[in-house]
């Protein structure tokens, strides 16, 4: 009888233990966020959020308001959905509010790297010296040269007609593009001395190999984030991290030749620092998808707009044209395409606000900090609430700001000059008469900001502006409403973009 009674002790124990874990005894402490935690032990609301998160935080906003703590997969996220109070979160200590806690566990989880703090200085302090100021201006001069490539050299014209339509998915040949022309900037070209025909065919048969790895990639990373991938598909990650592993392996890498100095430095300063080949491996797959995961989509939403918005084409392309006019370049044929620099990109307020609205519409970045301590946190309307040790915050600004009616009027709309001001000066917005400092967060805010924000924009900038000065575009079908973001969808409503098509071709050839 003891030996059952042993025996009943011990699974009563275990499944209390279970019970701890998952979260079934937490209760609300006073003055801490309303906390709302499901009805599934430690899964909570981890599949509504995963399927359709705007839906999940709307269905929670309007059940308990502003703020409120829900449990996702075994975690407790806060979060906050008043614009105004975003500060007090975004400027919090460090030793309160962490965000590069978070970012480890994050790219543990979906790179397999182990970041430290030191990795954290090292990508910001090389992203400082190379994304910004005169570094930007290599960069940007790299990111033109390849793009030159990918457009103009690469793309085989119609032996009967070379100036015919071309046609093809516009989401396809946005991404692609962007993404080969990003990986030969920074990653470099097949060594050969000089460019050779041989030399161009590797570099577009390896680009085009690496961006079909890495669409699969893609395609799997929002499941792997959260930790919620099939068997199956916990296979494909493996298969796909090999090979990355592999490409961008350090030896691979210091083979090639054109090499960008924002990669090797980093991957110099990490072997300084004692971080093991195989972890700088890692990291080079880290940073390639943190360069080229956003561009693309976003550079095929660009031109999605204009295409679908006359009035704003028609102004950006004016704008575009007279900035060629002034640096005294023309397009004549597509061996003599156009230099396109930083400081031509400087000098486009047009185009500068349509990406901003772009980028509004249709980014998603969740804003994480980890709780490092109790601590008390106080909303804009004076109200304090108490936020628990271990506790995640989430910021979500497309839905609390970039979709506000009071922030943004007629937030759906695309309006191409919702950012330009008459007077030149910096653009203001307001709610409830109040100013609001982040009305956009398309790059996230404080710690978490993007390093490379100003080397993205440019890549967007300089793909539209090479489209609109050296082709004639056209949606094959102009009455195809304009596809959701995926970022606004249920998991069951998304469609493939790649099924919006387009046509291009050159536009006609001067005399030389």
């Amino acid at each position: 009888m003891s030996f059952w009674v042993t025996v009943a002790v011990a699974l009563g124990a275990g499944l209390l233990g279970v019970l701890y874990l998952t979260g079934f005894f937490r209760r609300r402490r006073p003055n801490e966020p309303p906390l709302d935690k499901g009805l599934v032990p430690w899964l909570g609301h981890a599949l509504h959020f995963r399927n359709d998160n705007m839906d999940f935080l709307q269905t929670m906003q309007k059940k308990h308001g502003d703020i409120f703590t829900a449990l996702i997969a075994g975690q407790y996220f806060t979060f906050l959905m008043d614009p105004l109070s975003f500060g007090s979160i975004i400027k919090e200590a460090r030793n309160k509010l962490d965000f590069i806690s978070f970012a480890a566990e994050l790219v543990l989880r979906v790179f397999r790297f182990e970041a430290t703090h030191a990795t954290h200085k090292i990508l910001e302090t090389s992203s400082t010296k190379h994304l910004k100021g005169e570094g930007l201006g290599v960069m940007t001069q790299a990111m033109m040269d390849a793009l030159q490539a990918v457009l103009f050299r690469w793309q085989e014209p119609s032996k009967e007609d070379p100036k015919s339509w071309k046609e093809d998915g516009l989401f396809h040949f946005c991404y692609n593009m962007m993404f080969r022309a990003g990986y030969l900037a920074l990653y470099g070209t097949e060594p050969s001395g000089k460019p050779t025909e041989k030399s161009e065919q590797k570099n577009k048969q390896h680009t085009e190999e690496v961006y079909v790895e890495f669409r699969k990639y893609d395609k799997l990373f929002p499941r792997l984030s959260y930790a919620l991938l099939t068997p199956s598909e916990w296979g494909q990650v493996k298969k796909i991290w090999n090979y990355f592993w592999q490409v961008l392996s350090v030896k691979n890498i210091y083979q090639k030749d054109n090499i960008s100095q924002w990669i090797s430095d980093q991957s110099q300063q990490l072997a300084e620092v004692g971080t093991s080949e195989e972890m700088r491996d890692r990291f080079m797959f880290l940073l390639l998808w943190a360069a080229q995961g956003n561009t693309g989509p976003a550079s095929f939403w660009l031109m999605e707009y204009l295409m679908k918005h006359p009035k704003a084409m028609e102004e950006v392309r004016k704008e575009i044209e007279e900035v060629v006019k002034k640096s005294g370049q023309e397009v004549i044929s597509r061996q003599k395409p156009l230099n396109v620099t930083k400081e031509m990109l400087s000098q486009t307020p047009v185009l500068d606000s349509a990406v901003e609205e772009t980028l509004r519409l249709v980014t998603a970045p969740l804003l994480i900090r980890l709780v490092l301590q109790d601590m008390e946190f106080k909303l804009h309307n004076g109200k304090s609430y108490l936020l628990r040790k271990g506790d995640k915050i989430g910021l979500f600004p497309l839905m609390s700001a970039h979709m506000d009616p009071e922030i943004h009027s007629e937030p759906q709309a695309f309006k191409y000059d919702r950012f330009l001001s008459q007077n030149g000066s910096k653009k203001e917005f307001f709610k409830n008469g109040e100013k609001v400092k982040y009305f956009t967060m398309p790059w996230g805010a404080g710690t978490s900001m993007c390093p490379g924000r100003y080397f993205a924009t440019n890549e967007i900038k300089l793909f539209a502006f090479l489209m609109l000065a050296c082709f004639d575009l056209e949606l094959i079908n102009q009455q195809e409403e304009i596809p959701t973001p995926a970022s606004h969808l249920s998991a069951t409503e998304r469609k493939p973009l790649e099924n919006q098509k387009s046509t291009l071709k050159n536009k006609p050839e001067k005399p030389s």
